[in-house]
C-alpha cells in the first residue's frame, strides 16, 4: 500500500487569462494613444525624435510583457496536462480522501474507515445529505477502534435515499459511556480523472473530490 500526501497542483488559469486580458489591453491603448497623438500634432512643431523613441521604448516594454504572458500560459497549459497524465493513473485504483463526504449509487454504497482516539465498544453515525440535512442515524457495535462503514441508502425510519453526496459524522462511546473523538475518511475506487480552473479531480462513487485530499491510494486487491 502506497501512502501519499498530494497528486497534483493547483494551476491559477483564471488569474493568469486576466494577466492576458490585461497586458493585451494596455498594449491596444498605448497603439491608440500613440497612433492619435501622431495623427493631431502640430506640422510646425512635431514630437521630438527623443520623445518618440521613448514612447517606441514603452512600446517594446508592452509587447514584451504580452510575449512573456503568452509563454507562461502556455507553459501552465502543458504542466496541466501533464498533471491530468498523472492523475489517470489513479484510475481502477482504491483511495482515501481526507473528508467525510463519499458518494452513493445504485450499484456502490456509500464508504467511509474511521480512526477513534482510544478503543471504543460503539459508534453513533450521523448521516447528511448534500443540503446538511440528517437523513438518518443509527447505533452499532464495534470492538476495533478503526474499521470501515458503508451504507446503502436505506434509513432506519425504512426510507430509501437517493443516489448523491453523503456526509458521515461518527461519535465513539468507550465500555463507560464516555465520548471519543472518531476521525472519518471517505474511501472509494476512482472511476474518471476530470480538471476544472487548474484543479484536478476524482471521480469516486459518483461524485468528484479533489485530488489534493488524498491521503493513500492502494492497488484494488490489497
Amino acid at each position: 500500500m502506497t501512502n501519499i500526501a498530494s497528486t497534483t497542483a493547483t494551476l491559477p488559469a483564471a488569474a493568469q487569462s486576466a494577466a492576458l486580458t490585461k497586458s493585451s489591453a494596455d498594449f491596444n491603448m498605448f497603439l491608440k494613444l500613440l497612433t492619435t497623438q501622431m495623427q493631431n500634432q502640430d506640422p510646425l512643431d512635431p514630437m521630438e525624435t527623443s520623445e518618440y523613441t521613448q514612447q517606441l521604448v514603452q512600446y517594446s516594454q508592452v509587447e514584451q510583457t504580452i510575449q512573456q504572458t503568452e509563454t507562461l500560459k502556455s507553459i501552465l497549459s502543458s504542466l496541466s496536462t501533464q498533471d491530468m497524465a498523472q492523475a489517470s493513473s489513479l484510475i481502477g485504483r482504491d483511495v482515501v480522501f481526507a473528508s467525510a463526504q463519499s458518494g452513493l449509487t445504485a450499484a456502490t454504497p456509500a464508504a467511509w474507515s474511521y480512526q477513534a482516539e482510544r478503543p471504543i465498544t460503539s459508534l453513533v453515525a450521523t448521516i447528511s445529505d448534500a443540503s446538511g440535512k440528517v437523513v438518518d442515524t443509527r447505533t452499532i457495535t464495534v470492538e476495533e477502534k478503526s474499521g470501515r462503514f458503508s451504507w446503502d441508502g436505506n434509513a432506519t425510519t425504512g426510507a430509501k435515499l437517493p443516489e448523491g453526496q453523503y456526509a458521515l459524522a461518527l461519535l465513539g462511546r468507550d465500555n463507560a459511556g464516555n465520548d471519543v473523538k472518531v476521525n472519518v475518511n471517505s474511501i472509494g475506487k476512482v472511476r474518471e480523472v476530470t480538471t476544472a480552473s487548474g484543479v484536478i479531480n476524482l471521480g469516486v462513487n459518483g461524485i468528484e473530490l479533489p485530488a489534493s485530499s488524498l491521503v493513500k491510494v492502494a492497488q484494488p486487491d490489497e
